[in-house]
């Protein structure tokens, strides 16, 4: 191997193990589940709840955005994503009046609450507060 190459290869592998390793730190978008909240909240993981309604188009474009962090290993976490019609004592127990509302724990310390944003920024910056 000469001086020249070494680099190369050094640069090729740490591309190669960037991309094997991010997506296990990346966003993981999974069905809401009472179990898995529990677990990521005792854990003291950072895990988020989308309230979420087919029939929203605010919540369709949540969902697309939210959709873009999957393979971001800048946004770390588990998103829940809640069924808005099904989950009526969910809703009742957190205060949800409306579609579309986001929710982001830290374990189990509540660090962000909002209803209706869309704008890419705004909800990277609202999952990344768990961190």
């Amino acid at each position: 191997m000469t001086q020249t190459t070494a680099p190369k290869i050094f640069a090729l592998l740490t591309l190669i193990l960037g991309v094997w390793i991010a997506p296990a730190h990346a966003l993981d978008i999974v069905p809401y589940s009472a179990q898995i909240l529990a677990q990521k909240q005792k854990a003291g993981e950072a895990v988020s709840l989308h309230f979420h309604a087919k029939w929203c188009p605010t919540c369709l474009v949540q969902e697309k955005v939210f959709n873009t962090f999957k393979g971001d290993a800048t946004v770390p976490g588990t998103l829940l994503v809640v069924d808005y019609d099904q989950e009526r004592e969910l809703k009742r127990e957190m205060g949800i009046r409306s579609q579309s509302t986001l929710i982001v724990f830290k374990g189990q310390e509540q660090k962000h609450r909002s209803g209706g944003v869309i704008d890419l920024q705004a909800l990277k910056t609202a999952l990344l507060s768990a961190q």
